[in-house]
């Protein structure tokens, strides 16, 4: 399972969000202070099994640092529409995204 977002650092309601599903629970500060009762048969995870959860999430974070970084600094939305409609500012958009993208290049 992965996270809808990836611009956020993944957190503990994260790790538990990807492990179960239709339940609802609350957390007072890094601990789960009420598992929902009328889900029987949906186990609470144990520390083990969300701590190796938010492990892989954040691997998965990490590895989309250079996404992150690109997202940044690439050109707006606002020129890239101008860019539609003028040939000059279309070369300069390409040619900005070329520069971002060899500044953070891909991990593979």
């Amino acid at each position: 399972m992965s996270r809808p977002n990836n611009m956020n650092r993944p957190n503990k309601n994260d790790a538990i969000s990807n492990l179960v599903s239709g339940v609802a629970w609350s957390m007072n500060g890094e601990e789960i202070s009420h598992w929902d009762i009328n889900n029987v048969g949906i186990a609470q995870p144990t520390d083990e099994a969300i701590n190796t959860e938010l492990t892989r999430l954040q691997t998965e974070y990490d590895a989309k640092d250079y996404a992150r970084k690109r997202k940044a600094e690439y050109p707006s939305i606002q020129d890239l529409v101008v860019a539609l409609y003028d040939t000059e500012d279309k070369l300069a958009i390409e040619n900005k995204r070329a520069e971002v993208k060899a500044k953070y290049p891909k991990n593979e």
